[in-house]
Order: C-alpha cells, then sequence, then structure tokens
C-alpha cells in the first residue's frame, strides 16, 4: 500500500480555511488548476480534473472539531483508496494543510502523486483567497 503525506503552509487563519475545505462544493476553487468542477449529491462527490479524468468520493467523516476530513475514492482504478485533509492552526494567524493518501494498488502512485502535489501548490495558492 502506497501512503502519500504532505503538509502545506497556508497564510491563512484556521477557522477561515476551514470554513472553505470543509464544504466539497468550494473545491473546484481551492484546487483550481487541478480540478475544473466538483458536483456534490449528498455524501458523493464527483470531482473533474483538468486533464478529462472524473472520479468518485464519498464522504466519509468531516470533523469539525479537528477540522479533517476523510474520503474515499471509488472504482475501478483502485482496489482502496482512503485519504483525509485537515487544517491545523499554528500561531501568528497562520495554518497548515495536512493531506494523507492511503491506496492501492502501488502502481497508482504515478498517477496520484503528481495530481497531488499540484493540489498542494493550488491549495497554497488559493485557500487563503
Amino acid at each position: 500500500m502506497v501512503s502519500l503525506y504532505r503538509e502545506v503552509p497556508l497564510e491563512t487563519d484556521a477557522a477561515s480555511a476551514w470554513e472553505t475545505l470543509r464544504d466539497s462544493r468550494n473545491l473546484a476553487r481551492v484546487f483550481a488548476g487541478v480540478l475544473t468542477d466538483v458536483r456534490v449529491e449528498g455524501d458523493l462527490r464527483t470531482v473533474t480534473f483538468a486533464n478529462g479524468s472524473v472520479i468518485e468520493e464519498r464522504i466519509v467523516a468531516v470533523d469539525d472539531a479537528h477540522m479533517r476530513v476523510a474520503y474515499a475514492v471509488r472504482g475501478p482504478n483502485f482496489e482502496q483508496h482512503a485519504a483525509s485533509m485537515q487544517i491545523v492552526d499554528e500561531s501568528g494567524g497562520r495554518c497548515r494543510l495536512v493531506w494523507i493518501s492511503d491506496f492501492l494498488p502501488d502502481d497508482r502512485r504515478a498517477m496520484v502523486e503528481p495530481l497531488m502535489d499540484a493540489g498542494c501548490a493550488a491549495a497554497a495558492r488559493n485557500l487563503g483567497r
């Protein structure tokens, strides 16, 4: 199983970052340049990437106390894919995004890692706005 872990410093306060991240309807803006569309129906969200790929994700939990959202990618590309994004408060009105993605099969790393890295860069640019 591949486990990818990223931390992204954000130039905004944790409450503002969490307010934006917790609502899936904001993800196309947060990850602009990587995502082009996000549709939400109940606990399912359909995410369209800039490269045209479309995936479905199930929101597993939205934890306001810990500012964490957990989700699972559904579909034929993965035997398993569980991920979470968490906002961690830091001093001085700053915070950081912690993103963890665990998946099988291992060969999907070549597909997931570049998208995750591009997503981190987009979040750093866009989350505090």
